[in-house]
This record gives C-alpha cells, sequence and structure tokens, in this order.
C-alpha cells in the first residue's frame, strides 16, 4: 500500500496549518494499493518523541475499503458520513489533534495505515493501544507516512 498527503512528501516539514500553530486541522491524506480481500482500514497517527513516550495524534478505524483518500479538517465527530469512527487523541478528545511540540528539535510523526481482513466493531473513543490490540493478527497490509514538525 501506498499513502501520501497532497500537503507534504513523506519525511518534509508538516504544514502549519496542520498544527496547534495553524489552523489544527487533519491534513489531506490518501492511499492506492489497498488488498483486494481487505474489509476495513485503520488510521493511527502518533509522535514517538513526545517527552512521555508516543502521543497519539490520531486515532480513526473502520474507514471502508472503497474509501481512498479524506480530504483536509476531518471533522471531530464519533463517526463520519462516509463511513469510519474516530477514537480519543492523546488530549482524550475525539478526532484529529495537530503537532504541537515543545521547543526545540523536529518531532516525527508517523501516519500510519493498516488494511485488515475485518472491521474492528469498537464503539466510538477507543485509543491507539485498544485499536493496535485490535488489529493484531489481523493486518493484510500497511503504509506508513512522515512528516516533521519543530518549534524554534
Amino acid at each position: 500500500m501506498e499513502l501520501v498527503s497532497g500537503a507534504f512528501d513523506s519525511g518534509d516539514s508538516i504544514p502549519r496549518k496542520y498544527t496547534c500553530d495553524g489552523d489544527n486541522i487533519s491534513p489531506p491524506l490518501s492511499w492506492r494499493f489497498v488488498p483486494d480481500e481487505a474489509n476495513a482500514l485503520v488510521l493511527v497517527c502518533d509522535d514517538p518523541d513526545a517527552p512521555e513516550g508516543p502521543f497519539v495524534h490520531w486515532v480513526l478505524y473502520d474507514l471502508p475499503v472503497d474509501i481512498r483518500r479524506l480530504e483536509e479538517d476531518v471533522p471531530r465527530k464519533d463517526r463520519l458520513a462516509s463511513g469510519g469512527v474516530q477514537g480519543r487523541n492523546g488530549s482524550g478528545k475525539i478526532g484529529y489533534s495537530g503537532p504541537c511540540p515543545p521547543r526545540g528539535s523536529a518531532h516525527h510523526y508517523y501516519f500510519r495505515l493498516y488494511a485488515l481482513d475485518q472491521a474492528l466493531n469498537l464503539p466510538p473513543g477507543a485509543t491507539r493501544q485498544q485499536v493496535l490490540n485490535r488489529i493484531e493478527g489481523h493486518v493484510l497490509d500497511n503504509a506508513r507516512l512522515l512528516g516533521l514538525y519543530g518549534r524554534a
């Protein structure tokens, strides 16, 4: 699978617009080469460089496999109109929370997309760990997009 953004290339800086210093909206994402046998998609974004361990910026699961993109500014709702359920970010809220690292060197933000052989059927508000536990043994393929962001 391949995961890309129209806002930044993998390994490049995430534009300010998608961070706490800007509009704090989710970036546009798209993907391709989803396995034919996939039944659901999961998207997780986290920052492993956070001082107290990985900080979760987005958890989205049970996305229909016929969806191939998310436009920018995905609503912070339990369930998306196009399908999919949102979990809690590291601030305990539903939906996307943009990069907001402490001042200093840039942090790494990994957007990971997983193709699963079954839906998770978790209620809205699941945590990253609950989702990762549930996908174990059901991942058919995955893709990763890396964005960087730092504050001087």
